[in-house]
């Protein structure tokens, strides 16, 4: 028996709001020109909203009221000072990324990427993040539904699992930390949470869990002005909760030329395709990169026990049906109909919610397994 914890954070979270300014101004860019180059981060205290970053592009954008304007569909209706240092992107990376000496495109940066998929959930993702997300988007929801004069846009959820036999068996402690407004009756926030958001989600029955609402009392300060927030510092909410591992790049306010975005997907894409073909219970799929070069350094494949098939042979499926180019992950996964502003609150994986290429694996699950069949056929 063990016990697995993933933490969420909600859309006000001042980490998430630079996440979405600075993916905000990535769609920006993208929509009048999608072969820019963008690597965009955003830091935020207080009333002061800084921007900075490298982006070549023929694309005219305004910063500063994309930043506006995200904070006030978050919910923060102060007014901010915004100030941008923004260059081109180095000509010694945009030689490599741009052409490689075989005539590709070329991965953006060296690291490693994970991708992973598993079958505790229909989006195939681990449970304590599935649920955590789920808590925290419901607050956002209902907080700009009916209870914006209860509740502040900060917030954070943790959900811890009992697992038995490596199968989740039942939720040991949840914690929700919502942001209330000057005034607000706390009873009547943990009463909201408890029926609105708890119960319809987890069972009517909350008895035998553990759980604590605003454990330190009162949270009244909060978002940018309780602390401080910069992009790319909530990669563990992004992906799986820390029950899979990280290659540690940020995604957000990266254009796709970055394989710390890109290559994570498309790793999560085949991770997902084979656990969905049912020749693995769970999948972990590693890629790396060299920067400039267009093929992966190495692919490898994890299964812990669960595949069909020896981890070696689903390796060569994986390589005979997938391509880790960056060009043809650009194409395959369709980033060009991507818009990453919705990706940057309630995680970047298992968003069966929005159409993005990556968690719709059907057709390629089918691929894999006709592939399968076909080769225990012959043998």
């Amino acid at each position: 028996m063990k016990i697995i914890t993933s933490e969420s954070v909600f859309s006000g979270h001042p980490d998430k709001i630079c996440d979405q300014i600075s993916d905000a101004i990535l769609d920006a860019i993208l929509e009048q020109d999608q072969a820019a180059r963008v690597a965009v981060e955003t830091a935020i205290k207080d009333d002061l909203v800084i921007i900075f970053g490298e982006v070549t592009t023929t694309a005219t954008v305004e910063y500063s009221e994309i930043a506006k304007r995200v904070l006030k569909e978050i919910g923060y209706t102060e007014e901010f000072c915004v100030l941008e240092k923004i260059s081109k992107q180095s000509p010694d990376i945009a030689q490599g990324v741009n052409e490689t000496l075989d005539h590709q495109q070329g991965a953006g940066d060296q690291g490693m990427m994970y991708g992973f998929a598993c079958n505790e959930t229909p989006e195939l993702m681990p449970l304590p993040i599935v649920v955590a997300h789920e808590i925290a988007k419901e607050v956002d929801m209902l907080r700009k539904a009916k209870y914006n004069h209860i509740f502040g846009p900060d917030g954070k959820c943790q959900v811890s699992v009992r697992y038995v036999d490596g199968q989740p068996f039942t939720y040991d402690t949840i914690i929700v930390s919502a942001q209330t407004r000057p005034g607000a009756s706390l009873s009547l926030a943990k009463e909201i949470i408890i029926e609105e958001v708890l119960k319809p989600l987890i069972g009517k029955d909350l008895t035998g869990i553990n759980v604590l609402i605003n454990p330190t009392g009162a949270f009244v300060i909060g978002g940018p002005y309780g602390d401080s927030g910069l992009t790319g510092r909530k990669i563990i909410v992004d992906t799986y909760g820390g029950y899979s591992k990280h290659g540690g790049g940020a995604f957000s306010g990266k254009d796709v030329s970055k394989v710390d975005r890109s290559a994570s997907y498309y790793a999560r894409f085949a991770a997902k395709a084979l656990v969905e073909a049912e020749l693995a219970d769970t999948c972990e799929v590693c890629v790396s990169y060299s920067i400039g070069v267009a093929n992966p350094v190495s692919v490898s494949i994890d299964t812990f026990g669960t595949g069909k098939l020896t981890d070696e042979d689903l390796l060569e499926l994986v390589k005979k049906h997938f391509n880790f180019t960056p060009a043809n992950i650009r194409k395959e996964l369709e980033f060009d109909k991507v818009k990453f502003q919705e990706l940057a609150a309630y995680g970047h994986m298992g968003r069966e919610d929005l159409p993005v290429r990556w968690e719709h694996v059907e057709a390629k699950a089918a691929e894999l397994k006709e592939a399968y069949e076909k080769a225990k056929g012959s043998a």
